[in-house]
């Protein structure tokens, strides 16, 4: 007799380690970053190139153009030569739109605060409780007036839509914690999807694998996603068996295909929707929270109640290994100040700036009270600022102003940030920036960075190129880091 042939309990041991445990093991090898897969994407990273400051980022992008000289950006000369002519030492003033009115001071009393001295005006009275902890951009650069093109760029790296988003990258190159939950997610303002600056196209995955594609949960009321839940009031034993048949026939069309990768993609892509069904209810269950960790986020108050629930969704999502949260304030453009800045309505900064003030300052501070500001990078940013001048015919006066990208302010708080810092200067009434210029590729490259990622490196073959976020650009801003 062939002993070969005998089915010992040492061969049964044997195989069974080439066998399903083996690739139970590889499977769980990969998703933890330390076993490389055959791909036909060689440059496909497999985690941080270095050991990272950070694991998650939370983006609030204050969509339309914040005034940087009324929020963080504190200018007295403004006040000398408020409502004169901008003096042509200053260059030649160029407007978006062509109305280029006197200089106008500040619309909020600046003042410094905390224990850094950190310039912040009245605008945001709870961020400045936390000035501490801000790390402020004050010499951002843009290379457009326009907004959906700025737009794109402060979330893509490009100003042309179709290409993959900061959060979609970040999903490809370092995945999620949590497999139950999407990489990347999208928190829109309750108040409707922002489609007058590109809508969806911000955090599209262009042309990475569709699985990065951010995950716009509904913030509206009801179910967080769409359709989640099956039709029909099946019961949970049910569910499993037609999951359980699904999988059957995934497998045995997947071996018919000689095209896989992106039937691949899609089998995951409804994998994770199924664990989805439980994970999302339960990430955004807010009733779970204390009453003095809602209130601190502003959930008792009617005029932040909105943003107040997406921040607080936000914390909830990177604690359980979200990679990237975004929230949007707004149709996009809601700080598009044209008209009155002080005013309480759409577009002016007063009533933006009370639905954000003070969620954002609760995020901060739950962050930090969690242990979770240590790990996390929170990015509040804006595509452009707005002018020193009142947007007004020439020699008058008024309370707006116009679009601003050769100056603004972009603010970043947590893991491996310098605290209580303001980073680069503009002119004497905030026209240029002229010390320390940073332009969307540098803030890119750097919160890569911060993320353990060369930004140089993290990149996609497609159609000839090997594109990266920060196109050809960037440089890590090392003077912002701890």
């Amino acid at each position: 007799m062939n002993r070969r042939n005998e089915t010992t309990r040492r061969n049964f041991l044997l195989d069974a380690a080439f066998g399903l445990p083996a690739i139970a093991a590889a499977d769980l090898l990969l998703r933890g970053g330390l076993l490389e897969a055959a791909t036909t994407d060689a440059t496909r990273p497999r985690g941080p190139h270095f050991e990272p400051k950070a694991k998650h980022v939370i983006h609030i992008f204050l969509g339309g153009g914040l005034s940087h000289v009324d929020s963080f950006d504190f200018k007295p000369d403004l006040q000398k030569y408020h409502g004169k002519d901008m003096p042509a030492s200053f260059g030649q003033a160029d407007a978006f739109f062509g109305k280029v009115g006197r200089l106008h001071q500040s619309h909020y009393p600046f003042k410094r605060r905390g224990q850094s001295g950190l310039w912040v005006s009245d605008l945001f009275p709870n961020l400045a409780d936390v000035a501490d902890e801000l790390t402020v951009v004050n010499s951002m650069v843009a290379e457009t007036a326009n907004h959906i093109p700025g737009i794109f760029q402060a979330n893509t790296g490009f100003r042309q839509m179709g290409f993959p988003a900061m959060g979609s990258w970040l999903s490809y190159g370092l995945g999620t914690e949590n497999e139950d939950l999407p990489g990347f997610v999208v928190l829109p303002d309750a108040r409707g999807i922002p489609n007058s600056a590109g809508g969806v196209f911000n955090w599209t995955s262009g042309f990475l694998p569709a699985e990065h594609q951010g995950v716009a949960f509904n913030t509206r009321g009801g179910s967080p996603v769409r359709d989640l839940q099956p039709a029909g009031g099946a019961s949970a034993e049910v569910q499993r068996d037609r999951l359980e048949l699904i999988k059957q026939l995934d497998a045995i069309h997947l071996e018919e295909q000689t095209q896989t990768d992106p039937l691949a993609a899609r089998i995951r892509s409804y994998e994770l929707a199924a664990r989805m069904q439980s994970a999302i209810p339960e990430a955004t269950n807010l009733a779970a929270e204390p009453a003095h960790v809602q209130k601190l986020y502003g959930l008792d108050r009617d005029d932040c109640r909105d943003t107040a629930r997406n921040c607080l969704i936000a914390r909830r999502l990177v604690e359980r290994g979200v990679r990237m949260v975004q929230l949007w304030t707004g149709d996009g453009v809601s700080w598009d100040a044209h008209g009155d800045i002080t005013g309480n309505g759409y577009k002016s900064h007063t009533g933006e700036a009370r639905r954000v003030d003070r969620p954002i300052a609760g995020l901060i501070r739950d962050l930090k009270n969690r242990g979770l500001l240590a790990s996390t990078v929170v990015m509040i940013t804006t595509e452009f600022g707005r002018t020193p001048y009142a947007q007004a015919d020439k020699g008058t006066l008024s309370r707006g102003r116009d679009h601003h990208p050769q100056a603004f302010t972009n603010v970043l708080v947590g893991a491996g940030l310098k605290k209580g810092c303001a980073h680069g200067a503009t002119d004497a009434v905030g026209y240029s920036s002229i010390v320390d210029p940073v332009t969307t590729y540098d803030l890119h490259a750097t919160v890569l960075h911060l993320l353990g990622i060369d930004h140089k490196r993290l990149t996609f073959y497609h159609d000839g190129i090997q594109r990266r976020l920060t196109n050809v650009h960037g440089n890590v801003v090392k003077a912002i880091l701890s």
